[in-house]
């Protein structure tokens, strides 16, 4: 079917404005490598071991009993991520995996020592576990955290006893490791810190997205940073767990508040939210869906954003998935400067045949292999070979033509006509300084139309409880503005304009307080006409009615 007339599928690189210049900024990914540290390394060793152990053992189950397999593999898979991201994270799931599994055992030998072991595996359907990616933040987490604790290939008291034995040894060497505060990983991050994108022309923090996994990793995090910039309210949260309504208030906050310069989060802010009013992020978690890059990059790469946007990718570059995964970091960005950065948004269709994750895990199970590792690597530079990803923006493509210079003229055209149209910026901003400052409000006048609020009256805030539907209001915001061309300066002003909840709260306590007076009628300046006289304004209305009545007297 021709979809010409109806919709044009274009990469972000390749969208202008009306005057020709790009519609998004560019974008720029750097890839961070890091080396574990003794006492890392050997615990990556040490859990890498168990994990393939318990896949080969897996292997077992794989005519026999198809759902034990698919649990089993995906509990292991999360504890390799774990172990990936954190000291903090990996120590958390060893514990809770041994403490859970401890707790079958005593049950066990209750029971019938030496017997058959009867643990209930989670009823989980085959189907969810692919296409996990598909799901909630909060589902992932509580499918993840049910079966990582829970699915085991233990099938006697005795291998029950000595996996646990051996999950007892685990989590005291991640113990050991995660007091011994050697984490070369956050000693990147710290480093990035203080690179020079993260600080303004006049030595301001600037605002920075920090993406990782597990909630474990999340809140570790919290206290690091927070300890890094001596402030706990620059630094705040969102994960599965906060709910709509609190998730809303941070967003707005980081937008709005420039006291908050760092939010930590994993992918429940990962698509479909709006981070713009920073430029800087960091994958702290590389996810092992190759398409959640572009979901997180997207949150500050959007329409509107003026600046550069920076992305850092922390790598452990000496472990078998991180080697796997610097090569496509690698490839990427030789692609991104070979194509004009138009690799971002076909991420998601690198891998056509083996999915990325399946790669990583074939890294791990086999990675001593160099036959093994070699295939991999080939595999990785196939989906991100140029020509291939030239198909794939071809095929993602819905048009190759471009819009004749006629008709982008002829739009540009109309949008004038409808802004002239509109309720013009100066008349409501006027009328919001004067009553915004009545009810107790304080602002302050910055750059060229521009405004700073430093502080919203509780009774405004109240009311938009009260009445609002979008954005929670914020107790300040760093810039305001009532003309869209005023938006994306630096820092980005909130649009106050009809249906912002701070104008529809200030214009409804206006209302309750003046209702009286308003009913009196008012009188109207206008400031554009040249004559003296006054001039009436009346409102008539007629009805036609039908003089007929019905047979039962009454009007038709």
């Amino acid at each position: 079917a021709d979809t010409e007339d109806m919709m044009r599928r274009l990469t972000k690189e390749e969208l202008l404005r009306f005057d020709g210049r790009p519609l998004f900024p560019e974008r720029r990914a750097y890839t961070v490598k890091y080396e574990l540290s003794a006492g890392e390394a050997a615990l990556y060793t040490a859990v890498t071991e168990y994990v393939r152990t318990e896949m080969n053992r897996v292997l077992r189950f794989a005519e026999g009993d198809g759902k034990k397999r698919n649990n089993v593999g995906f509990a292991l898979q999360i504890l390799q991520r774990r172990l990936a991201s954190s000291p903090a994270a990996i120590y958390q799931s060893l514990k809770r995996r041994r403490e859970r599994l401890e707790n079958e055992l005593g049950e066990a030998r209750l029971a019938a020592t030496g017997r058959r072991v009867g643990i209930d595996e989670p009823t989980v359907n085959p189907d969810m576990l692919r296409n996990i990616e598909e799901y909630g933040q909060e589902e992932i987490d509580e499918l993840e955290e049910l079966i990582s604790t829970v699915a085991t290939t233990a099938e006697t008291v005795e291998q029950l006893a000595l996996e646990v034995e051996t999950l007892k040894g685990l989590e005291a060497m991640a113990l050991g490791v995660l007091r011994s505060g050697v984490d070369t990983k956050w000693t990147q991050l710290n480093r990035i810190l203080d690179d020079d994108p993260m600080i303004d022309a006049a030595g301001n923090r600037r605002k920075l997205i920090i993406f990782t996994e597990p909630k474990d990793t999340l809140h570790y995090l919290l206290d690091k940073v927070r300890a890094r910039l001596g402030n706990p309210e620059a630094v705040d949260v969102i994960h599965g767990g906060v709910s709509r309504e609190e998730r809303r208030k941070v967003i707005e906050r980081f937008m709005q508040d420039k006291d908050l310069l760092v939010l930590i989060a994993n992918d429940a802010a990962g698509e479909g939210v709006n981070l713009q009013r920073g430029h800087l992020m960091v994958n702290y978690d590389l996810p092992w869906n190759p398409n959640k890059i572009e979901q997180r990059f997207g949150r500050i790469h959007r329409i509107g954003q003026t600046e550069v946007c920076h992305l850092w990718n922390l790598v452990a570059a000496d472990t078998r998935e991180g080697e796997v995964y610097a090569r496509l970091l690698e490839k990427l960005e030789a692609a991104r400067e070979a194509l004009g950065g138009r690799v971002y948004d076909v991420l998601g269709e690198l891998f056509e045949g083996t999915a990325l994750k399946d790669l990583l895990f074939q890294a791990i199970q086999y990675g001593e292999q160099e036959e093994v590792k070699a295939r991999l690597l080939r595999q990785v530079d196939g989906a991100v070979d140029q020509a291939h990803l030239l198909e794939l923006l071809r095929r993602r493509a819905l048009t190759n033509d471009t819009m004749p210079e006629a008709k982008v003229e002829e739009l540009r055209l109309e949008m004038e006509r409808a802004e002239a149209l509109r309720l013009q910026p100066h008349h409501i901003q006027s009328f919001f300084v004067e009553a915004f400052q009545h009810l107790g409000g304080r602002l302050k006048r910055r750059e060229e139309g521009r405004w700073e609020i430093t502080h919203v009256p509780v009774r405004i805030r109240e009311r938009d409880r009260q009445i609002g539907t979008g954005a929670p209001i914020q107790k300040q915001y760093e810039r305001i503005c009532f003309e869209k061309g005023l938006i994306n300066q630096q820092p980005v002003a909130a649009f106050v304009c009809p249906g912002h909840p701070l104008l529809e709260a200030v214009i409804s306590l206006i209302r309750e307080q003046y209702e009286q007076i308003m009913r009196q009628g008012a009188i109207l300046v206008d400031d554009t006409d040249p004559r003296d006289a006054l001039s009436a304004i009346f409102l008539l209305e007629h009805t036609v009615q039908d003089g007929r009545v019905t047979s039962g007297g009454k009007p038709h």
